[in-house]
């Protein structure tokens, strides 16, 4: 089996660690515990957690034991990291709502069974803490003036930075210490903007325990153009099929930077990294197959095969898409033909005849579509000429669209610039 440091270094998920030699040893010795920590913040994960849980995956792969942490107790507080201002403080019922859809979430990438791998919440052990015993016991062990240095908190300090914050490097740095102690947890990975908190921890089990524990971080995710990870024009890129529907996840990564392919086959596919190089030499329509290669293959781990298939007939069937060689990506499951109006997978909205008998205003029916976000931006966009009608150009916002408009299946295929698509079909009154 190959050692993860090893599939960490080579897919470029390495950014820093306590000791490469040392960290290296130990994930190449035997199975090892780790942990990474998710907040719970919100009801799904996103695009940008998906580094952290593909490291748990592959972890996982290399036959050692992940543990994911939902911040059920921390959440109660709020984590500072990376953030200028205060984050809005949750109730307990929220956050014990958002902690259960994670797992549930997890579940998915993670195989929890038999002890494979752990689900844990800190909630179990934080909210039990007894708060002069803690400051005792661990707040003995921590320097003020070295916990300003981290950069976590040396940002905050200008706006301000709450005692409620400035406590979250104690909490996670004792989660750190109760999962060493009861789970035999010795790394604790995550993000580069958590390696403060994460040192601490460290720091905490030697000072506790006297023996040595680990930390290793991911670079922060950010397009070739800068953009921060999972964020586009209509929002955020959940990892929630509800939230963000499959179709429209694989839209995002099949609309990736060409400077980014090769990147996000190492981070967010398994293929294996011979393939993932290739593509670095890859140009023109080459690159376009890698890049449904990675929408493809993305799609099927956060949702199944299934609904990648799916996504890639409708993404064929609309953009007109060329198979991809199977020279090229061997390794890849993504169908090897091209289907023909395979339009299932593209947002639909039902609309009644009699609606469209005497016709719906185009701003109208791009906005009810969710091609876009108000009738207002429909108004923009059809005036600049960025409105199609099965593949015609709209000529004005007011301009009506009705029956005769309808193929032959009864449905009118509307486009918003070059990659955003949506059905309108027919409903009978």
């Amino acid at each position: 089996m190959k050692n993860v440091y090893d599939v960490f270094l080579e897919r470029g998920f390495l950014e820093q660690v306590t000791d490469e030699g040392q960290v290296r040893e130990l994930l190449g010795s035997g199975p090892v515990t780790g942990y990474i920590g998710f907040d719970p913040t919100a009801t799904s994960l996103h695009v940008g957690s998906l580094v952290p849980i593909m490291a748990l995956v592959h972890l996982q792969r290399c036959g050692h034991r992940p543990i994911a942490l939902v911040g059920g107790g921390t959440g109660l507080i709020g984590d500072p990291s990376g953030k200028t201002e205060m984050r809005r403080v949750l109730t307990r019922e929220e956050i014990d709502s958002n902690a259960g859809c994670l797992r549930t979430q997890l579940s998915h990438y993670l195989d929890f069974g038999e002890g494979k791998a752990l689900l844990v919440n800190n909630t179990d052990w934080l909210t039990e803490l007894n708060y002069i015993a803690f400051l005792r016991d661990i707040g003995r062990h921590f320097s003020v003036n070295k916990m300003l240095t981290a950069e976590s908190y040396r940002l905050r300090l200008e706006k301000g930075l709450s005692f409620i914050e400035f406590n979250y490097m104690l909490l996670q740095a004792y989660d750190f210490l109760y999962l060493f102690k009861n789970l035999g947890c010795e790394m604790q990975f995550g993000g580069n903007d958590q390696w403060g908190n994460m040192l601490a921890g460290v720091d905490l089990i030697r000072r506790v325990e006297g023996r040595q524990a680990h930390s290793l971080t991911f670079p922060l995710m950010t397009t070739a153009q800068g953009h921060k990870m999972g964020k586009t024009e209509k929002g955020t890129v959940w990892l929630d099929g509800t939230l963000t529907s499959p179709y429209e996840y694989f839209q995002y990564w099949i609309n990736a930077d060409d400077a980014d392919v090769a990147r996000f086959l190492a981070l967010f596919t398994f293929l294996p990294m011979e393939e993932v190089r290739q593509a670095e030499t890859l140009s023109g329509a080459q690159l376009n197959m890698a890049k449904a290669v990675l929408a493809f293959e993305a799609t099927r781990i956060t949702h199944s095969p299934e609904e990648a298939v799916a996504a890639w007939n409708g993404s064929a069937a609309a953009f007109h898409l060329k198979p991809v060689d199977q020279e090229l990506f061997p390794s890849s499951e993504i169908p090897r033909t091209v289907p023909g109006e395979d339009l299932a997978a593209i947002p639909t909205i039902g609309k009644d005849r009699a609606a469209l008998e005497t016709g719906v205003s185009a701003f109208d029916l791009f906005h009810e579509s969710g091609l876009c976000a108000s009738k207002g931006e429909a108004k923009r966009v059809l005036s600049q000429g960025g409105g199609y009608v099965n593949d015609r150009p709209v000529r004005s916002p007011e301009e009506k669209i009705g029956l005769g408009d309808a193929n032959e299946r009864g449905e009118i295929r509307l486009r918003k610039g070059k990659k955003s698509y949506a059905v309108i079909r027919i409903l009978s009154s």
